[in-house]
């Protein structure tokens, strides 16, 4: 079984609020109906009822990069790299 990472968001005007991610396991290719499906199963085996409102955005395969995501955000204090202009010809 492949493990994938799900990320759900409840509506806007739902009585309990979530968002976030969560980790699942499945045998089916990642986006397919199968693994939405198992991704449902296991969002309200965790949360509960108060889940069967709130939507899968989407689905991604984990890997080591993503192992450290804990729904929460990653500050990132480096430079931006300055991109260079394309310069075009431009005849008066």
């Amino acid at each position: 079984m492949t493990v994938y990472l799900a990320h759900y968001q409840s509506p806007a005007k739902a009585d309990v609020r979530g968002a976030g991610v969560f980790e699942f396991e499945s045998d089916a290719r990642a986006g397919s109906k199968d693994n939405l499906h198992d991704a449902r199963m296991k969002m309200l085996e965790i949360f509960g009822k108060d889940a069967v409102s709130w939507d899968i955005e989407r689905v991604e395969k984990k890997t080591a990069k993503t192992e450290t995501l804990d729904g929460q955000l990653t500050l990132d204090f480096r430079p931006e790299k300055k991109r260079r202009r394309r310069r075009t010809k431009e005849y008066w």
